[in-house]
């Protein structure tokens, strides 16, 4: 059992460290130890009269408490069914689709542009360099309407995202 003693004698508020007597050594009687200076090369230890603590005097048997179970109050319910699924969870991940399709496109079509300007080749002209990022910024906003919302506002943005992906592929592409 170590402790830790102020030195004697030391304003600085230095400790030293002292091994105590086991309890059964101990008996309840003072124990005298010499305790060396820790830290200090050739100090000599401080002799020290320590009382020596009986750890059985400080304690109190205790009896075993066992945890009480609560049980949880069974009243007649209804049996819970399974949660209803989310209408329209394949119409979103379908607009879904077409708006980061889009915006994949609109990035291909800008890095192609500017490989385009680096190099000298002819490229795409400014009509697609404004359309592709302007209908996918527009498809994005649409699905998070989409998926923010439900009922008629939901199925109307869905709508509009598919209408733009539309529109930038036969304005851009099929004319």
């Amino acid at each position: 059992m170590a402790h830790e003693l102020p030195a004697a004698g030391d304003a600085g508020g230095r400790t030293v460290r002292r091994e105590g007597p086991a309890v059964s050594e101990a008996g309840g009687r003072t124990v005298r130890q010499e305790v060396p200076a820790v830290g200090v090369a050739g100090a000599r230890g401080v002799r020290r009269e320590v009382p020596a603590v009986d750890a059985e005097a400080h304690t109190v048997p205790q009896e075993r408490v066992e945890p009480e179970r609560i049980e949880p109050e069974t009243e007649p319910t209804e049996t819970p069914e399974a949660p209803a699924k989310e209408r329209g969870r394949w119409w979103r991940g379908f607009t879904g689709s077409l708006a980061a399709g889009l915006t994949v496109l609109a990035l291909g079509v800008l890095v192609v542009a500017g490989f385009c300007l680096y190099t000298g080749a002819p490229g795409p002209g400014a009509t697609l360099l404004i359309g592709h990022p302007i209908a996918a910024v527009l498809a994005l906003l649409a699905q998070r309407v989409a998926d923010r919302r439900n009922g008629p506002a939901a199925a109307g943005a869905g709508v509009a995202v598919v209408l733009f992906t539309v529109s930038a592929l036969t304005l851009f592409w099929l004319t």
